[in-house]
């Protein structure tokens, strides 16, 4: 089975497809897009979003349709717990970052905020951390209400919910938003960022990182 990610180095949605592929161990092939909007990568994936995985020549967008694909196919080690309550739980974590506070965060958002809409650069700051804010406050009452104590955030070994938080928590410091009301996210964070499979996903780490 050949894999391609066809990905960029800043893109946080790759980069959670990268440490999940690092966890399981997974050989792949890294393939940089210049542009998301090029119409070479939309003869690729015509949503025009990052990333996409390229299996057996097959097409599969969207960051955590690429993951539960990863787990189905690769299911050692798991993302998820055993538990139905508690994966719906690390799911509903997940998702929260994947689905809610990323897409409104991302770059084409606030290029749109900037251009069409010519909100200044202070405004477009202030509605990334409000909404950053906003997110991460339910992300850590979440950590808070967990009934089952884990090495990390619902599993004994990182999981969906590390690959996912990790990014987030760096484009976070990127944009200077305080992190400090959240010290739950900090030590999940911290825990497992410095892991290999973590470090070797980082956007410095990528062949188009640049110089």
């Amino acid at each position: 089975m050949q894999l391609r990610l066809h990905s960029r180095y800043q893109n946080s949605a790759g980069q959670r497809v990268r440490i999940v592929l690092n966890l399981k161990r997974i050989g792949y092939e890294y393939v940089p897009v210049p542009s998301a909007s090029s119409p070479e990568y939309r003869a690729i994936n015509p949503q025009g979003l990052m990333p996409a995985l390229e299996i057996d020549g097959r097409i599969v967008a969207q960051s955590l349709a690429i993951i539960g694909l990863l787990e189905e196919l690769y299911p050692d080690p798991p993302l998820l717990p055993a538990d139905p309550l508690d994966r719906a739980e690390a799911r509903a974590f997940a998702l929260l970052i994947a689905a809610d506070v990323h897409p409104i965060n991302n770059n084409r958002v606030r290029k749109y905020l900037a251009g069409p809409m010519g909100a200044s650069e202070a405004q477009v700051d202030g509605w990334y951390r409000h909404w950053i804010a906003t997110a991460f406050e339910s992300l850590e009452t979440a950590l808070v209400r967990r009934t089952r104590t884990t090495r990390y955030g619902f599993t004994e070994t990182p999981g969906l919910a590390e690959a996912c938080l990790v990014p987030q928590m760096a484009n976070a410091r990127r944009f200077g938003c305080d992190l400090a009301p959240y010290p739950l996210l900090e030590a999940l964070d911290a825990s497992c960022r410095d892991l290999p499979e973590f470090v070797a996903a980082r956007p410095e780490m990528q062949v188009d990182y640049p110089a």
